[in-house]
């Protein structure tokens, strides 16, 4: 009997599938997978191409991998790893074949389709076993909590004795006790401490993003006492640079954005009160447990006054602020979406756990239920989410703002105007209203004859919505002011609806599939046995903030620690930042974690203090030169025995170039551009054009973060994705950034005025350049660097004039060669990178 073609071809292709199971792939893979792929295929595909199909349409399954892969009886492959034009699937889903369209009865959003091109070309990573389990088979996985909370994430921390070390002399502390013993257990030894002019360097991008003045540079290497480095780090820890900088890795993990992103995107003009909020909060170093509250259920917690209780309001902004797809017809989907973005924010930030995964299905890798999922939702259902858009065209889903008191004292993005300029946008508002009340009465008239008969005119509706959407700009535009002229004081944020409302679980996630209804509640495997789960009163928000920010909460500590340890190492302790489930990897240092997470709590969830001891460590201030032995013992320094080299984040590098050449604007910026343009799309293209006519020169991270509309001086060098919880960026090193750098208009002004800054100061075309160096390598050069720059010096100005001699000649082409030197620093490796 011949074997089928498909049965070989199954045959061909299981150990290839086998060879990638689910636990060698990326953590990020992995959740983009059950974030964005499997839920689609759950709802949108299982029906008919799925082991519980009543019929399996043209033989093909999509719950599996092999069936993915595979195909169906059509002999095309279902997908092809980092192959769009091999894969059918997407094909189908995409309608371009009329032959071949998927699901048959509507075509999925353009965002899907994305998700899938995205996912195909990352190599289609798919967890899933090879083999499915048919339900009918009472094979269905049960999740066992008991045995769930045995993962090590979800036992309490414990902070045992450091080990005993051969080498006593060199720990400076616990963290290095802990450090070097890994290491002799490897055979390895620390690399030496690094120089004092790196050393500062170091310290001040970590702590403030900018380098140190050659100023600082030359007091911190004259200065041999004891006390000196603590000095230069709490200098730096004092400094408002520090809440700016730490604020930015903050709101990497908010996905912090000023527009609602996806197919739609409007502004957020009002999420700028939220950065603002998490700036102030790292500079006064507000304990962690009471920023995450904060963040939750600000608006339930008491207050001392009535600007701490505006400011614990705004704090809620994190639950508002994320992505959202205004064009949805359903405000019900709209709603569940919405909730599901929180979920998913508030438990990769705060708990590195994808609880998110749960909601068409129970969790395929953490003990967490479907159950669980809709126990959270039902808290975040309870509570009123305000993101303040009107209702225009494409944006179903509009809603208010909090108006908070007057006199809390708040800072306003807007300009006071006189009583008569708000009398005259009520003006404006009553005549738009009366024109868009006149233009409908003209288009559908009163009868039910013509308003049938204008429904069908495509034209007749556009000029409706037109006159609509130009009554609700002018509407939001009035709505900004008192009648006396002054700014409301408007905010993003969540507050509590009147009647709490308990979530029916949704099979396979869909809206049309309620089935039993769940109380609110917290997640079963992160309480202890027998402790209540369920929530009686209110929306539960606040139960969850304590719940969340308490140090019975294995996670909560552990979480952060490892954050603040991967932005001054390189490398987290556990390198899946946002995922510390099942799927994420264990940690390099497992009594390290426990013994920070313990620290960080009994020191009042101190981050200026945890920060303090990390860089008072010795292992904080090795050298990062290379050691053969070393690295062929331990190649990726997991046991920590060198300083890792980083590149600068995008917001570094940009910041960093303006402040040597003195043309960073230190002053906080009122509010955000995106609070001063108009309602509506129209309003983000008003926006670009006056972000491109007027180059912001303020610190990068008050920028205005339009979800994909990213600034092209911070996207050139790796910013991430505004819409997603991203605490690990990634880092490339690319010929585009260099070109960036040589070639852009922006980047070539900063050079110039690079330039101008060296060339007004004293002494020698030697003396200059070198001052140069220490502008932007916070060093002198080397005398084979101070050989090149002569040669460079004696050619280059030469080059530029022609051979004309006169004075104006001589300055335009000495300015040319300063121009371009300063222009080859911003470009070379050490100006981007930490060593």
């Amino acid at each position: 009997m011949k074997t089928p073609p498909l049965i070989l071809a199954l045959i061909s292709i299981t150990p290839l599938l086998n060879a990638a199971e689910s636990s060698d792939l990326p953590a990020d893979q992995v959740a983009f997978f059950e974030k964005n792929i499997r839920p689609v295929l759950v709802q949108s595909c299982y029906k008919c191409h799925s082991e519980e199909s009543q019929k399996i349409k043209g033989g093909l399954t999509l719950d599996t991998k092999a069936g993915l892969r595979l195909g169906g009886e059509s002999g095309h492959a279902g997908v092809t790893p980092g192959d769009l034009a091999a894969s059918y699937i997407y094909e189908a889903m995409t309608w371009r074949n009329e032959d071949m369209q998927m699901p048959p009865k509507q075509k999925l959003p353009d965002e899907v389709l994305a998700n899938f091109k995205t996912w195909i070309e990352m190599g289609a990573p798919d967890p899933r076993e090879i083999k499915a389990v048919a339900s009918n088979t009472g094979g269905k996985r049960v999740i066992d909590i008991d045995a769930g909370r045995q993962h090590w994430a979800f036992q309490k921390p414990i902070d045992k004795p450091a080990p005993a070390v051969q080498n006593t002399a060199w720990p400076k502390g616990d963290i290095d006790r802990y450090l070097l013993a890994s290491m002799e257990k490897a055979g390895l030894q620390p690399n030496p401490d690094t120089d004092r002019a790196t050393l500062i360097r170091r310290i001040a991008f970590d702590l403030t993003g900018l380098p140190p003045t050659p100023d600082e540079v030359k007091t911190f290497i004259a200065d041999q006492s004891p006390d000196a480095l603590k000095r230069i780090i709490d200098q730096y820890l004092d400094s408002p640079r520090f809440g700016e900088r730490w604020a930015r890795h903050w709101l990497d993990v908010a996905r912090y954005g000023e527009s609602s992103g996806k197919e739609v995107n409007i502004p957020y003009p009002n999420a700028w009160r939220y950065r603002d909020y998490v700036i102030d909060a790292f500079n006064t170093d507000k304990p962690y447990d009471q920023f995450l509250r904060e963040q939750i259920a600000g608006d339930l917690m008491t207050f001392d006054d009535k600007r701490d209780q505006a400011e614990k309001i705004v704090a809620t902004g994190f639950l508002a602020i994320g992505a959202k797809g205004h064009n949805n017809r359903d405000r019900r989907q709209f709603t569940l979406d919405m909730v599901d973005e929180q979920i998913d924010a508030v438990s990769q930030s705060m708990l590195g756990l994808t609880l998110a995964c749960a909601r068409c299905h129970d969790h395929k890798f953490d003990p967490v239920t479907q159950r669980d999922y809709y126990a959270l939702a039902g808290i975040f259902l309870s509570s009123e989410t305000l993101f303040g858009t009107h209702q225009q065209l494409q944006n179903n889903n509009p809603s208010t703002l909090i108006e908070l008191d007057r006199e809390a004292g708040l800072p306003s993005a807007l300009a006071k105007i006189s009583p008569a300029e708000v009398a005259q946008l009520k003006q404006q508002l009553d005549t738009a209203q009366k024109t868009a009340e006149e233009i409908q009465r003209e288009v559908f008239g009163q009868g039910r004859t013509n308003r049938t008969a204008a429904q069908g005119n495509v034209a007749a509706g556009l000029k409706v919505r037109a006159a609509r959407d130009r009554m609700a700009t002018v509407e939001a535009d009035y709505e900004l002011f008192y009648p006396d002229g002054t700014p409301r004081t408007l905010a993003m944020g969540v507050l509590d609806r009147n009647s709490p409302i308990n979530s029916p679980i949704l099979i396979r996630g869909d809206i049309k599939q309620p089935g039993e209804i769940v109380p609110r509640g917290l997640v079963e495997v992160l309480c202890a046995k027998g402790e209540p789960l369920n929530i009686s009163q209110g929306s539960g928000r606040l139960d969850l903030a304590w719940f969340i920010a308490s140090k019975e909460n294995p996670l909560t500590a552990r979480v952060m620690v490892n954050r603040i340890w991967l932005h001054l190492m390189g490398q987290g302790i556990v390198t899946t930042p946002d995922n510390f489930g099942v799927m994420g990897l264990k940690p390099t240092h497992p009594e390290l974690l426990d013994h920070l997470a313990v620290s960080f709590m009994e020191n009042g969830w101190s981050v200026k203090q945890l920060i303090r001891e990390i860089l008072m460590s010795r292992a904080y201030q090795m050298s990062s030169t290379y050691n053969a032995k070393n690295y062929a013992v331990d190649p990726d320094n997991k046991t920590h025995w060198r300083s890792d080299q980083r590149r600068l984040d995008a917001e570094a590098v940009r910041d960093s170039m303006l402040s040597v050449a003195g043309k960073l604007d230190f002053y906080p910026i009122d509010g955000s551009p995106v609070a001063r343009v108009s309602e509506g799309r129209q309003g983000l293209f008003q926006l670009a054009r006056e972000v491109a006519a007027n180059p912001s020169v303020n610190r990068s991270i008050y920028l205005p973060i339009v979800r994909d509309q990213i600034p092209e001086f911070l996207s050139v060098f790796d910013y991430p994705d505004a819409s997603l919880v991203n605490g690990q960026r990634e880092t490339t090193n690319v010929p585009s950034q260099s070109l960036f750098l040589l070639n852009n208009p922006e980047a070539i002004s900063i050079a110039d005025a690079f330039a101008k800054r060296v060339a007004a100061t004293e002494g020698s075309p030697m003396d200059k350049l070198a001052y140069a160096y220490s502008l932007a390598f916070s060093r002198a050069p080397t005398p084979d660097e101070l050989t090149a720059i002569r040669t460079f010096w004696m050619r280059f100005p030469e080059q530029v004039t022609g051979g004309r001699t006169s004075k104006e000649a001589r300055d335009q082409g000495q300015l040319a060669a300063l121009s371009a030197f300063c222009q080859s620093l911003f470009a070379s490796a050490e100006f981007r990178y930490l060593n």
